[in-house]
């Protein structure tokens, strides 16, 4: 198993991006909106499966609280060595995204 990727540097733009120097050299830059797509909790993750299920097929979404305009980040603490949990202006706080995660979904690679 390949060992976790650690970053050098963490720089948060609430409203716009996270950027991520990893140890490698390598820089991600990931747009805000990119990253709260890709949530990985539980909820998320089988939202974007039964989206990824009925493509192509009219769907109706019932939002439970209507955004008010583009979601940012509103707190962000580092969890451990591992990784860092996102809270969202939307009211969801369940995400956790593992640095190992986040190289896997760099918009870099």
């Amino acid at each position: 198993m390949p060992c976790t990727p650690n970053p050098k540097r963490l720089t948060l733009k609430k409203d716009q991006q996270l950027e991520i120097q990893w140890q490698d050299g390598q820089v991600s830059i990931y747009p805000i909106a990119y990253l709260r797509q890709q949530c990985p909790c539980a909820q998320c993750r089988q939202q974007r499966a039964e989206q990824q299920a009925a493509k192509g097929k009219v769907r109706l979404q019932v939002l439970s609280r209507a955004p008010t305009g583009p979601v940012v980040i509103t707190d962000a603490q580092r969890v451990g060595n591992y990784a860092i949990r996102l809270v969202w202006s939307d009211g969801h706080d369940t995400g956790i995204y593992s640095y190992h995660y986040l190289r896997q979904i760099s918009p870099a690679a």
